[in-house]
């Protein structure tokens, strides 16, 4: 009687999707299968693969797992600027880390990579019910596909809820949201009211920067809260 063959070990030092799992989950609980593969989809992580199809990572892509996932979750950085700096890295240079605070609204807005509303919960170690969430609450607009500047907010959204902060506690900030815009539409008058191209972009350029003092003056204000509670 024949015997059935046996399946051919796997390259010394290579891991499975499971191993890789165990190993970096501890510090991402938010890692699972799908999202390992949608970030090999993007082009972030390239598994070797057996003969028979299977993926293998090795210690060095686990570590760049592990720097993929932490510029994720510590500085909210969308994907295309992570790619950017892996092919940096892959290219021999030592570049310095990107900070998101730092990104202009272009380098976050410009890109158009479309996720679906599958891709993008995967991409976020989130799930669709949170996703509904944060559309009931105006985080984010109800689409059918999502842009890297979405990616930035609902990550953010799946770190509050680990700390117990659901979307519907953020509700205040979409109406303070649009008090704030209210100010900077009556700073705006002296030039929103032409409507030839320049001053629009002018215009436009405008409520930008505005929009980043208010964002220190929120950000700072918060800081003092913080510090005042904890003394």
């Amino acid at each position: 009687m024949a015997t059935a063959a046996r399946k051919a070990p796997a390259p010394r030092g290579l891991l499975s999707i499971g191993q890789v799992l165990a190993k970096v989950s501890p510090d991402f609980p938010d890692l699972t299968p799908s999202k390992l593969r949608f970030l090999e989809e993007q082009g972030l992580i390239t598994p070797e693969r057996t003969p028979s199809g299977y993926r293998k990572f090795s210690v060095e892509h686990v570590d760049r797992l592990r720097l993929i996932l932490t510029m994720q979750r510590d500085h909210y950085l969308p994907l295309k600027v992570i790619r950017t700096h892996l092919d940096e890295i892959d290219a021999g240079n030592t570049p310095a880390l990107p900070n998101a605070q730092s990104l202009s609204a272009d380098s976050l807005l410009s890109t158009p990579t479309r996720y679906t509303r599958e891709e993008f919960v995967r991409a976020c170690g989130a799930s669709l019910n949170l996703l509904q969430d944060a559309v009931s609450a105006g985080m984010l607009e109800p689409a059918d596909s999502y842009s890297e500047e979405h990616i930035v907010v609902f990550t953010a959204l799946v770190e509050l809820q680990r700390s117990g902060i659901e979307p519907r506690h953020l509700r205040t900030m979409r109406a303070a949201a649009e008090r704030e815009y209210s100010l900077i539409e009556r700073a705006l008058v002296p030039v929103s009211h032409r409507q030839d191209a320049a001053s629009q972009a002018r215009s436009i350029e405008r409520a930008h920067e505005i929009s980043r003092h208010i964002e220190v003056v929120r950000s700072q204000m918060l800081r003092q809260v913080i510090s005042q509670q904890s003394r």
